[in-house]
């Protein structure tokens, strides 16, 4: 797998990363002391190679690391909150969200194997790298999940427009909230299965926000930041 950027490379862990590339023209000391530090395999490149190998905002570093390992549902079962996403499709929104999880603490994320986006160079990118630093699960079946984690005393709490007011609502010890997919919002089925459903109200013309945003809005409130 590849993945760039200088945030990124600081913050994937070195025994995942098997070679990187810089560019020429790269004058960043702390980029090359890192790579030294960790003992890590770089070549130098000339610009036009790196843009050859990658389309992103590569900031001259290219980094060839072990494609990323999804963690197994049961090693997230010890966690107080998980977020689940229910068939998002954008990349950049669920890096977004995966560094909002890792700046509030909340170390699980659930996302179905099918018709969803997955951990990639964008989502890499967009997450600055933090990836690593949360347990990622990939299920079959959504609701299977949900019937699980309610076994487990987790309670289900849904992000919808027309619910609580997220800031009025009690929330449980243990927990996990979806957020649904960037224009049809929870599908029908899991939206049955959850215990509550929440809402972030609005003020102004536009009636919802980014999925990532509200994300962010829900996670800090729920976990109590």
């Amino acid at each position: 797998m590849l993945s760039y950027g200088k945030n990124v490379l600081f913050s994937t862990n070195p025994k995942l990363i098997k070679k990187v590339y810089i560019s020429q023209t790269l004058k960043d000391k702390s980029v090359i002391d890192f790579l030294e530090k960790n003992h890590l395999h770089y070549d130098l490149l000339p610009i036009e190679a790196i843009n050859n190998k990658s389309d992103g905002n590569h900031q001259g570093i290219l980094i060839l690391r072990d494609d990323y390992e999804y963690s197994a549902f049961d090693e997230l079962l010890d966690l107080d909150f998980i977020v689940m996403l229910d068939h998002l499709e954008d990349p950049h929104n669920f890096g977004a969200i995966i560094r909002t999880c890792e700046a509030a603490g909340v170390k699980g994320i659930i996302i179905p194997k099918d018709r969803s986006v997955c951990v990639n160079d964008v989502v890499i990118k967009t997450s600055v790298g933090t990836t690593d630093l949360v347990k990622i699960c990939k299920v079959t079946n959504l609701v299977d999940a949900i019937n699980k984690l309610k076994k487990a005393n987790y309670f289900i709490y849904g992000s919808i427009m027309n619910g609580i007011d997220y800031r009025e609502c009690s929330y449980a010890p243990k927990k996990v909230l979806i957020i649904g997919n960037e224009g049809k919002g929870i599908s029908p089925l899991v939206l049955k299965n959850c215990d509550e459903l929440v809402k972030i109200p609005m003020k102004g013309q536009v009636n919802s926000l980014n999925a990532s945003v509200a994300a962010a809005l829900l996670i800090y409130q729920m976990g109590d930041l």
